[in-house]
């Protein structure tokens, strides 16, 4: 949500009316922004943390069918209803293909710019769908691979259907929808392939200026000894076998750990003991990130555009695998050069992870390409981009 809610705080410095709706459970975060704020009625921290919501996180077939009618059902037909509300009350709406919001995008009258972090709303023979990283597809199948993303409308039939007929709507095809479209990325990281639509845009990444300074108790732990390994695997259900790696690895090599939990509760008496090990709930990567040795992480983009930022280089373990973009993300990354080859972190065994961090630790010329890619991510303004192709299109067609 973070870059979502810096461009609409950038749109708002430019004398536009913004609201940003998503879950309730951001709505701190949005406050940070002063962007008006629309919530949707799903605590997803809830659901998450639930006994059956880790099982549906951990892919689960069972619990997943089990849950659909109960937790996933109401959840999307909920959310369209609001987004729909909202959408009729704007002139133009931006919105990320997990809202749904092709379904009903044909029968409102506003414009529309799609938005996203991950590069999977238009097919391309550059490389594969970035969902499906962890699985090996030959190139001349890329672009087949994006087929998949149409696969959500038949799975979640029921609650778009539910949508339809309470809002006297009629389903139309969400095929052939040639909406503009921008991605937080930066080109210096990820190449805009060459056979992508004109209308559709790389601006680099979508910084937040807004600093929430570091913990005093933090501050000590960082001048109390060398720089540390950051450790964040976001609001994965990861903890114990998470835990298990720290402490093999401060045995083996001596590291200091920063671990930042999330939304996770990290009761472990073994890492909280430990004076070498400091837990936190959560940090502001662009003041934290500059002051430790290197990153380990499940692979979100947000994280890496922090990471490459401060010309830190990362171990990426993705948790979602062979689904889910994290792999891509740690590919792209080693690839580049600026990270470790990744692992997803069910393969990941104690003595495999201190190899990796080894290498992570002692491999020069990952510092070197990592600064590198620093100078070009920070030489861009990627917030600034954006607004201004949002301008250029609604003073084209409003």
């Amino acid at each position: 949500m973070q870059p979502l809610a810096a461009l609409g705080e950038a749109l708002l410095a430019r004398g536009h009316e913004v609201a940003l709706c998503t879950a309730r459970n951001f709505e701190g975060l949005v406050a940070e922004y002063n962007v008006n704020f629309i919530p949707i009625e799903a605590d997803y921290e809830a659901i998450l943390n639930s006994k059956e919501g880790k099982k549906i996180f951990n892919g689960n077939p069972f619990a997943i069918k089990r849950n659909f009618n109960t937790l996933i059902s109401p959840l999307v037909e909920g959310a369209l209803n609001q987004f729909y509300q909202l959408a009729q009350a704007s002139d133009l709406i931006i919105y990320r293909d997990k809202t749904l919001a092709d379904v009903f995008i044909k029968q409102v009258n506003c414009l529309a710019i799609k938005v996203a972090m991950v590069p999977a709303m238009e097919k391309t023979i550059a490389f594969a769908n970035p969902g499906m990283s962890g699985i090996k597809f030959p190139d001349f199948l890329n672009k087949w691979t994006y087929k998949v993303n149409q696969l959500r409308y038949p799975v979640l039939s029921k609650p778009i259907r539910n949508f339809h007929l309470k809002n006297g709507l009629k389903p139309t095809s969400t095929t052939g929808i040639k909406l503009p479209a921008i991605y937080g990325i930066s080109s210096y990281f990820l190449e805009r392939p060459t056979d992508w639509p004109n209308n559709h845009y790389l601006t680099g990444f979508w910084f937040s200026d807004h600093l929430q300074p570091l913990d005093p108790d933090l501050l000590k732990f960082l001048e109390a000894g060398p720089p540390p390994i950051l450790l964040s695997f976001g609001s994965s259900p990861t903890k114990l076998k998470v835990a298990s790696l720290v402490l093999h690895a401060h045995k083996m090599l001596n590291l200091r750990f920063i671990v930042v939990s999330g939304w996770s509760s990290w009761n472990s008496s073994e890492l909280n003991n430990n004076k070498n090990i400091k837990i936190v709930s959560s940090v502001c990567y662009q003041l934290l990130l500059p002051r430790v040795k290197a990153m380990v992480h499940h692979g979100g983009i947000g994280t890496i555009a922090e990471c490459l930022r401060a010309g830190k280089p990362m171990f990426i373990c993705p948790v979602i695998y062979p689904l889910g973009d994290q792999n891509f993300w740690g590919l792209l990354a080693y690839k580049k050069g600026v990270g470790v080859k990744p692992i997803p972190l069910s393969k990941l065994s104690p003595e495999i992870f201190v190899k990796r961090l080894e290498q992570l630790i002692f491999d020069e010329q990952l510092y070197t390409n990592s600064q590198l890619m620093a100078k070009k991510i920070n030489s861009e303004n990627g917030l600034v981009k954006a607004v201004e192709i949002i301008q250029n299109l609604t003073n084209k067609y409003l």
